[in-house]
């Protein structure tokens, strides 16, 4: 594997019972990205994406339109510190 990115994004709409997550976890393991995916107390879902550029980048492109049934409004984007996840996963809600 070359050069590991890893970006946090704040996703507001209509993110929370409308499957978001779940879809995150299946577009990061198709894509080959790893992270984690959770709820907030405030309605959005946070996502962490770790991987190469290009698929982290894919990866941020999907949460801007989400899965069918979902409303996304803003997805706010920083640099994380890379930690080696090795799979996606959904955590719980904070």
């Amino acid at each position: 594997m070359g050069l590991v990115i890893r970006k946090r994004a704040i996703v507001t709409g209509q993110v929370q019972g409308v499957g978001f997550r779940w879809s995150a976890r299946e577009e990061a393991h198709r894509l080959g990205v790893a992270g984690w995916a959770r709820n907030r107390a405030d309605g959005s879902v946070e996502v962490e994406v770790e991987g190469e550029p290009d698929a982290v980048e894919r990866m941020l492109d999907w949460l801007r339109t989400g899965p069918p049934g979902s409303g996304v409004d803003t997805v706010e984007v920083a640099d994380a510190t890379v930690d080696g996840d090795d799979e996606f996963r959904i955590r719980q809600t904070v």
